[in-house]
This record gives structure tokens, sequence and C-alpha cells, in this order.
């Protein structure tokens, strides 16, 4: 069985479905806090609770026969995380040391961890693989890294099989429509544009209009959602037959599109023109994030499969039958 904590956010319920569809016996962990109950296949085994708690933890691990752990449950926004460092640093570090030493307890020794561009920092190349030097520029990056780092130690202390997948900018919904974005604040592009294309927001922002780039926004790599799953899947696999036990592997689509580009996408999928408002750059974005995902091609077999327009179809197709999100 499989243990997915986090399994009612965005990512890690796309990943339950995927489980699901393949066979696999899955357990959810989730305290609702940013989850949505909704969002969980009935499928899985659901225990509702906390990833800093020991209790809650043994719980799980004493009721139900967990193989491997898949982590998602961490905070995520990068301006809170500035503003609220020990939340993050509470959350993302300490509950997660919680978590594996719990399934050390339990002689749970196969970690699958979502971690993030965001340990990259500012990279030296527009292309980023993962050699690339780390240097995170807010406490989230900062968080996730230290996490790998972690890991590490234990890998080689402990025996701590893992796999560490450090995404770069999810997107997109299931291709039923029956589960998809849901963040409360909503911060990433994509959905931002198809709320206000549906009415939800009177305009769109877009920061920045004078970078290195060719049409001056910044670029960004998307990977949709079902993708990141598989990936999370191929990942489980090669620690079940041993081939890949202490790796790190980038996931994205290795194409940039300009925030320019991926608005006139939106445009053409929904057939709606977008109210655009041009405003200062933010601090501390780089012009260009591309990830290079050969590693895990070569090593797993995995790349994406989704188009930028399919993404955004799918994405349009969830926020149009789920206007308010879930429970709508």
């Amino acid at each position: 069985m499989i243990l997915v904590v986090g399994g009612a956010g965005y990512i890690g319920s796309h990943t339950v479905k995927q489980l699901l569809d393949k066979g696999h016996e899955v357990v959810v962990l989730d305290n609702l806090s940013t989850g949505h109950s909704e969002s969980i296949d009935t499928r899985a085994a659901f225990v509702e609770g906390d990833l800093s708690s020991p209790t809650d933890l043994d719980r799980v691990f004493g009721t139900y026969p967990v193989e491997a752990v898949m982590h998602f449950a961490a905070s995520s926004l990068v301006g809170e995380s500035v503003s609220n460092p020990l939340k993050y640093y509470k959350n993302n570090v300490a509950a997660t040391l919680t978590l594996l030493e719990k399934m050390m307890e339990h002689r749970v020794d196969k970690f699958i961890f979502s971690s993030t561009a965001a340990t990259y920092g500012i990279p030296e190349t527009n292309m980023i693989d993962e050699s690339n030097p780390t240097n995170p520029i807010n406490p989230y990056g900062r968080s996730k890294l230290m996490i790998e780092q972690i890991l590490q130690n234990f890998y080689d202390a402990y025996g701590m099989k893992h796999v560490i997948l450090r995404y770069f900018n999810a997107a997109g919904a299931h291709e039923s429509g029956e589960i998809g974005e849901d963040h409360s604040p909503e911060t990433h592009l994509i959905p931002l544009v198809l709320q206000h294309l549906l009415g939800k927001r009177e305009t769109i922002s877009v920061f920045g209009t004078d970078y290195p780039t060719p049409d001056g926004t910044c670029i960004r790599d998307y990977i949709h959602v079902t993708d990141l799953a598989e990936a999370h899947i191929l990942a489980l696999e090669s620690l079940r037959n041993g081939s890949k036990t202490n790796e790190i592997y980038n996931l994205g689509n290795g194409t940039g599109f300009s925030v320019k580009q991926v608005i006139e996408v939106c445009e053409k999928v929904t057939d709606k023109q977008a109210s655009i408002v041009y405003t200062e750059r933010r601090a501390g974005d780089p012009a260009q994030l591309v990830a290079s995902s050969e590693k895990i091609y070569k090593e797993l077999g995995w790349k994406a499969e989704y188009s930028l327009e399919k993404m955004i179809e799918t994405a349009w197709n969830w926020h149009q039958a789920h206007p308010d999100g879930y429970g709508q």
C-alpha cells in the first residue's frame, strides 16, 4: 500500500487517482488545511490527520501495510515563506522529519519527495539540469533543499531509499474533469487567467515586459499534472526494483513559454479576450526557467506528453465545471 501525504491537494489527488487506476492500493493522510476532501478518490482509504503528529502517523502506519510514502504536504507560497518563514521551516522541515522518523520506526524505507525548481534559485543557465548549482533565494526553496540534503544523510546512515522530483510549473486538470486546481489564494498563472476569462477577476496582471526574452515577458516551463503523477509512479517502480534508490530528477517539458504566450493560448482555447494590466517586475523573478528532463527520460523512460494547449484545455474544462472550486 502507498501512503500519499497531502493526497487531497492538487498534485497529490491526481497522483492518487493515477496510482489507483494502475492497481495500487492507496491511503491518503491530509489535514485538509489546503486540500479538499472532494478531490480524494473514493477507492482510497482516507485518514484526516497531520504530518507533524506522531500519533496520527502511528495510526496510519499501525493500521495500513504501508510499503512506500509519497510526500505532497508542503506549504508552497514563495511570498508567504518570506513573510512567515517559521511556518515553512516547521511544516516543510520539522514535520517532514517527524514523518521520516516514523517511517524508520515502522520499517518503511521508500520515499518519494516533491521538491521544486525553487531549489535552483536564479540559475546561471537558461536550460536547467540536475547538475546546476542549488542556491534558493527564499525560505520555501531553502526548506525543500534542506529535506533533499537530509534524505541524502538518511540514505547514507539508515538506507532510506528515495527519489527526489524537482517540479517546474504544474498545470492542467484530470481528463475526466473530476479533479483540478483549486488554491486559495490562487497564485499560478494559468488558473488566474482562466478565472479572469470566466469573469471571476476583472483583469490579469503581467509583471514586467522588459525581460531579455523575445516578447519581454518571463519564460517558464509548464508540465501537466497527469505527467507529474506518472513520474511519481515510475519513481515508485524504480525504488521497488532497486534500480534507483538515491536520485534527483527535474520534471518539466523542456520547452519554455512566455507569460504573453500562455495568455494567448488561454484566449485561443476559451475564445475569449483577456483584459491585461502591465506592471513592474516582481523582485527575484528570473527571465527564464526551463527544465532539462533528459536524466529522467534516460533513466526511467519518462517524458512529458501534454502540450501547453492540452494543459489549458483540461484546466478550462475543470474551471468551467467548477467556477468556484470544489463543492460547487
